[in-house]
C-alpha cells in the first residue's frame, strides 16, 4: 500500500519565510530610496525651468522684478524671495508626507544650485552649498 504525502513540512515552510524574510530587508529600503530620488526630480525640472522663465523675464522688462513663482506640485511648493532688477532666488520645499518633507533645495540668477536643509527622515543625506544632493552621500546631480 502506498503513502502519498501532500503539503509542506514545517522546516520547508520556515525556509520559504526566511528567504522572503531576507528579500524584503533588501527590497525595501532600496525601494524607499528609489521613491525618494523619484520626487526630488520634480523639484529639480521646475527649479531648472524658472532658471529659463527669469532669464526670459529679464530679457523682456530689464528686470528680474515681476517674474512670476511657480504654481505648487505634488511635493513641492515654491517660493520666490531675494527679488531686484539684478537679482532672485527659488526655493523649493518638500511638502508630501513622504520622505522629501522638509528637503529643501535653492537656485538663483547666477545658477548656483544648493541643498539647505535635509529631514532627519533621509539618513545619509547632507546639505551643500554648491548643488542639489539627490541620494545618500552627499552625491550631487548636475
Amino acid at each position: 500500500m502506498k503513502h502519498i504525502t501532500r503539503g509542506f513540512t514545517l522546516i520547508e515552510m520556515m525556509v520559504t519565510v526566511a528567504i522572503i524574510g531576507i528579500l524584503t530587508a533588501v527590497a525595501v529600503p532600496a525601494y524607499n530610496n528609489y521613491v525618494t530620488r523619484a520626487r526630488v526630480t520634480e523639484a529639480f525640472t521646475v527649479l531648472g525651468a524658472f532658471q529659463a522663465t527669469a532669464e526670459q523675464h529679464w530679457s523682456n522688462n530689464r528686470t528680474f522684478e515681476g517674474v512670476k513663482k511657480p504654481d505648487p506640485t505634488p511635493n513641492f511648493s515654491y517660493e520666490t524671495s531675494n527679488l531686484t532688477p539684478a537679482t532672485w532666488t527659488l526655493t523649493a520645499t518638500g511638502t508630501s508626507a513622504g520622505k522629501v518633507a522638509g528637503l529643501v533645495y535653492t537656485i538663483n540668477q547666477s545658477g548656483t544650485r544648493a541643498t539647505t536643509v535635509v529631514p532627519a527622515a533621509l539618513t545619509g543625506w547632507v546639505t551643500k552649498t554648491d548643488c542639489w544632493v539627490d541620494r545618500k552621500g552627499g552625491l550631487c546631480t548636475q
